[in-house]
Parts: structure tokens; C-alpha cells; sequence
């Protein structure tokens, strides 16, 4: 048995680029399809808002697409996995490979390479274009598909715990104490949880403590007066800028560098961690399911064509591809209710259908 991991760099490059290309068509039809789908159930609410047209929608899909990229990439590697296989597997190149002396990791060997590149492309992604497509298609989504909002780090839509008094805004963009609120409202209420009086304004900042309303208007609820102020005036005192933090963390929307600080400042706030931490893990480990593709998949590459078994042999492959996914998925949502610490929610079933996907190509084929 030859022992180098690539024996033939010819027959390498041979099956990486049948591999590729199986790849990139699977992906490629997968995401026209789902677009479509997707497009046909949103395409309603985006020309709901006034103003929109053909130049939303497809503003639409530019922002949706990168999402539908990165999601079904690891899927595209599966199929396209047992695709590459079967077709090597009809052809009996699988068993000319293993005749001159290669094992079946030797065999699998250039569909590994592939795919780890495709889990480092596919990493780079997420954390360059999707988080930053996810949180403008959420903001924009928030606004009902209204003008979207220009700054990327925005968060709208933002309910604040004033003691007993509630603040509310429209939109939130900055960063401590250059944090600014847009489309305010500082709701006062009384010990028993009624509202009132109602202060509205256009604009807010930090004052370290409390927010400066600018021009506020005052709404009193009990003799229905409203008044405005000329001058500007602070309310919300408690509210500190790590409230908005805490509140509008998205893990989606937030490359793994900004996550980091939105994580640290939740801890010295006192509140737990639990959910956004998996998801932080999961930031690593789900971009590693690509690799884990070709192992899986890999008992479609074996046994005899004519023995009739080659269509089950694609089907448990296919069956262990997706009982990962679906695996990885409860397993996230475990460690979100606390039931597993995150780094075992997002690493947990990588290691374990690794371990089942070795096991089952060692005992059967080496």
C-alpha cells in the first residue's frame, strides 16, 4: 500500500476539479430555487411600501442571496459528494484506485482538500458579506421595507427598562457614549404600570446619565395636553448605552470580532452569556461541517456498481449527512436553553459524527 496521502498528483487534481464542479452546480441550483421560493412569498411586502419597485426586489435578493449561500453550501458539498462518488463508483475507477494500491482514505483524499478550502471560503464569507447582508436586510426589514437605513451597524426598534418608565427607539447607531437615538419615546408610569405621560423627540444622545430629548414634545395622558419644549431636556437616566448592547445583540449580523466585544460587555453587565456564546462557537464550527461531507458521504464510493446496492449506499450517505445537520441544529438549540455549555452545543456533533463517519469507513473499507 502506497502510504503518501496524495500518491498521484495527476489523479488528485482529477477528482478535486469533478469534485468542484459538482459543488458549485449543486449550490448553483439549490440557490436559484430557494430564491425563487423566497422571492414569491416576500416579494409582496416589498412592494407593499411606497416608492418600491423592480430595483428593491432585486436589492432584495442581493441581500437574501448571501444568506442562502452560506447556509446550503455544506449541503451542496454532500450531494455533490455522493454525486462525485457514484459516478467514480459506475465507472470502476474506484475499483482501478484501489487495484494500484490506494486506500480509501487515499481515495477520499482530494475531496478532503477541497472541502477544507471550501469551510476556510466559506468562514471568510459569512464574516465579510453575510453578517453584514443579514443585519441590513433586518434593519431593513424592521422598517417595513422602507428607505433603508444607511448606517450598517444600526439597530432599530430598541424597548429600554427605565426603573418603573420605559424608553423606546425607532433606531439606534454608534457606540458608547457617541451612541445616538432616532424616533424616541420616554414612556412615565405610575406605581401601578399605567402610563402617564408620554415624551416624544426626534433625536436623542447620551448625556452620562440619561439621554438629551432634543426639542421634546410632552403628552400628559390624564387632561390629554400635549406641549413642546424649545430647549432640550434628559430623561431615562438609568439607561445606560450597555442596555442597547444587551438587548439588540444579533450573533447573525456580527462578524466574530464585533461579537467578542458585544459578548465581554453583556459579562461586566452582570447578565449571562449562555446563548450567544454557542453561537459564537458555532461561528467556527459550523463552516467545518464542509469537511465533514466527504466522510459521510463516502460509503457511496464503495462496493460493487452491479451488485444493485449502489442507490442505498448513496441514501445512508445522504442519511448521515443530513442526520448531522439536523443534530447540529438540536444541539445549538440545547445549549441556547442551557442544557449544554456552548462550546459542547456547537462542538458536539462535529466530534461525534467525525468519530461515526471514521468508524464506518475503517470498519468496512480498510
Amino acid at each position: 500500500m502506497q502510504l503518501e496521502f496524495f500518491p498521484s498528483r495527476t489523479l488528485a487534481s482529477y477528482i478535486a476539479r469533478m469534485f468542484v464542479v459538482r459543488i458549485l452546480a449543486v449550490l448553483l441550483m439549490l440557490v436559484l430555487v430557494l430564491q425563487m421560493l423566497d422571492l414569491l412569498s416576500e416579494s409582496g411586502k416589498v412592494l407593499a411600501a411606497p416608492g418600491n419597485g423592480q430595483g428593491q426586489l432585486l436589492t432584495y435578493v442581493s441581500l437574501r442571496m448571501p444568506q442562502l449561500i452560506s447556509r446550503f453550501l455544506p449541503y451542496s458539498v454532500l450531494l455533490a459528494t455522493i454525486i462525485t462518488l457514484m459516478t467514480l463508483n459506475q465507472n470502476s475507477e474506484v475499483i482501478a484506485m484501489k487495484a494500484a494500491g490506494l486506500s480509501a482514505h487515499q481515495v477520499l483524499a482530494p475531496l478532503f482538500l477541497v472541502a477544507a478550502l471550501t469551510s476556510v471560503v466559506t468562514f471568510g464569507f459569512n464574516e465579510r458579506i453575510v453578517t453584514r447582508s443579514t443585519s441590513t436586510l433586518k434593519a431593513w426589514q424592521n422598517v417595513d421595507y422602507g428607505p433603508i437605513p444607511q448606517e450598517s451597524a444600526i439597530k432599530t426598534n430598541v424597548w429600554l427598562q427605565d426603573g418603573p418608565n420605559i424608553l423606546f427607539a425607532r433606531a439606534v447607531t454608534g457606540e458608547d457614549k457617541t451612541m445616538r437615538m432616532a424616533g424616541v419615546s420616554w414612556y412615565r408610569r405610575d406605581p401601578t404600570g399605567m402610563v402617564t405621560e408620554i415624551v416624544t423627540a426626534p433625536s436623542a444622545a447620551y448625556a452620562n446619565p440619561g439621554w438629551t430629548f432634543r426639542q421634546p414634545e410632552m403628552f400628559d395622558v390624564q387632561s390629554a395636553r400635549k406641549t413642546k419644549s424649545t430647549t432640550d431636556q434628559v430623561f431615562a437616566k438609568s439607561v445606560e448605552p450597555v442596555q442597547v448592547v444587551i438587548s439588540k445583540v444579533d450573533a447573525d449580523a456580527e462578524p466574530i470580532s464585533e461579537l467578542t466585544g458585544s459578548i465581554a460587555a453583556i459579562r461586566e453587565a452582570g447578565f449571562r452569556t449562555t446563548e450567544i456564546d454557542g453561537k459564537w462557537w458555532h461561528k467556527l464550527s459550523g463552516p467545518l461541517s464542509a469537511l465533514l461531507m466527504p466522510l459521510l458521504g463516502a460509503v457511496a464510493a464503495f462496493g460493487l456498481a452491479r451488485s444493485g446496492h449502489l442507490f442505498v449506499r448513496a441514501v445512508i450517505g445522504m442519511a448521515l449527512g443530513f442526520a448531522y445537520f439536523v443534530f447540529d441544529n438540536a444541539a445549538l438549540a440545547m445549549g441556547n436553553f442551557g442544557a449544554y455549555p456552548p462550546f459542547l452545543a456547537a462542538w458536539a456533533p462535529f466530534v461525534l459524527f467525525l468519530l461515526i463517519g471514521e468508524t464506518v469507513l475503517i470498519r468496512t473499507e480498510e
